[in-house]
C-alpha cells in the first residue's frame, strides 16, 4: 500500500511542477494575461491536490487539464493562431465544475487592471 501512496505523491508532485514550470515561463515571456494564468494555475493546482485520492477518471480529468494548459500555444506552422488563455480557462473550469469544485472556478478577468470580475 506504501508504494500506491508513493505513485498518487509522485502524480501529484509532477502535475504540480509541471504547471510552476509553464507558469515560470509564461512569467518570463511576458504574457499579456498573466493574471489569468496565475489564477489558473492556483485552480489547477488545488484540482492536483483535491483529487490525489480520487478516482482514476477524476484524476484524468485533472491531468488531461493540466497538459492542455502546459501545451505550447504556437503552432508549428507560421499560419497557425496562438491559443489564448481564456480556451485554458474553458477547459480549466469545466473540469472544476465537472469534479464539483465550483470554487475553482476561474472567472474573467479585466485585462487592463488585473482583477477577477464579480460573478
Amino acid at each position: 500500500m506504501t508504494g500506491i501512496q508513493r505513485n498518487f505523491q509522485h502524480d501529484t508532485d509532477v502535475l504540480i511542477r509541471q504547471v510552476d514550470n509553464h507558469l515560470a515561463v509564461l512569467r518570463a515571456g511576458a504574457v499579456n494575461d498573466l493574471r489569468l494564468a496565475e489564477l489558473l494555475a492556483a485552480s489547477l493546482r488545488d484540482l492536483v491536490v483535491s483529487t490525489t485520492r480520487a478516482s482514476a477518471a477524476d484524476r484524468a480529468w485533472v491531468r488531461a487539464a493540466v497538459h492542455y494548459f502546459v501545451l505550447r500555444r504556437e503552432g508549428r506552422h507560421r499560419g497557425r493562431s496562438i491559443r489564448s488563455l481564456t480556451a485554458d480557462q474553458r477547459v480549466i473550469n469545466e473540469v472544476a465544475l465537472a469534479l464539483g469544485r465550483p470554487d475553482l472556478v476561474v472567472e474573467g478577468v479585466t485585462p487592463i487592471t488585473g482583477t477577477v470580475r464579480a460573478a
